[in-house]
This record gives C-alpha cells, structure tokens and sequence, in this order.
C-alpha cells in the first residue's frame, strides 16, 4: 500500500511556495496602479490556504522519508499542480481554461510557445509571472533533484 502521507505533505508545501511567487506580480501590478493584481492576490489566498491546510494535515509522523514510487509521483503531481495554480491569473485576461493551462504549463517546462497576442500591451504582472514560470521550470528540475535524491536516500546524499 502506498503511503500518500509524504506525498500530499510536500506537495502541500510546493503549493505554499508558488502562493508566495504569486504575491510578487501582484505586487508590481499594485505599484504600476493596474488592476490586474486581484487574480494574482485571489489564486495566493485561496492556494496557501489549501497547500498549508495539506501540508499541516499530513504532516508525517516520523520524519519525512519518500521511497521512489512517492519520489515519481511527487514528481508528476508536482509538475500539474503547479501548472493547474500557474494557470489562474492567465484566466484573469479572458483567455480559455485550456490556454491558459498551456500557457502556464509552456513556462514551467521552459518550452517558450504562447497563445498570448500583444505581448507588449500586456500588463506588467503578467509579463513577469510568465518569467518567474520560466525561471521556475528552468530551477525546478535541478531543485527536485536536490530535494528529493536526500529523501529517497540515493547518490550519497
């Protein structure tokens, strides 16, 4: 039986990480006096809320240990969840659930293909949530690497 545990636990916390990221365009479109900030705000609220609520209810007991099946599937799930959060401020320019969720999910995988016209008449939260996603996808294999190797006990971690 697979132990779900560790693997809601952490990805409860991957959930708290990308709330905090979106606070920082919605606080460049606050500066810049755009009105675009409230998405942003609106998706930080209700995602730290259900990624702390996660992280705190599975909490594990005895210390945070993943064997390689958690290890893949906190993997994969992590890459959709932050994709499916990523795409909620796209929703806030009228574009499609479908586009959006590419758009989100083109900048977590650094493939730089849009669905996005006019990028220069974009507001400025936008443009820079579309950088941190692609910042994001550019460290975030690096980053699974260096946490979960330790977890997994693998490669002399």
């Amino acid at each position: 039986m697979l132990n779900l545990r560790p693997v809601v636990h952490l990805l409860g916390l991957l959930a708290c990480f990308v709330a905090v990221l979106l606070c920082i365009p919605a606080l460049t479109d606050a500066i810049y006096h755009d009105q675009d900030w409230k998405p942003f705000v609106t998706a930080a609220l209700v995602t730290g809320f259900i990624g702390f609520g996660a992280a705190i209810a599975s909490w594990p007991k005895d210390g945070l240990q993943l064997n390689l099946r958690q290890a893949f599937l906190v993997t994969a799930l992590g890459w959709v969840t932050v994709a499916a959060i990523a795409a909620i401020p796209f929703l806030g320019l009228g574009v499609s659930m479908t586009d959006a969720v590419f758009e989100s999910m083109s900048g977590i995988t650094t493939t730089g293909s849009t669905i996005l016209t006019g990028l220069d008449h974009l507001p400025p939260g936008i443009l820079l949530w579309r950088a941190i996603l692609q910042w994001l996808g550019g460290i975030g294999i690096i980053a699974m690497a260096i946490l979960m190797l330790p977890l997994m006990r693998v490669g002399g971690m």
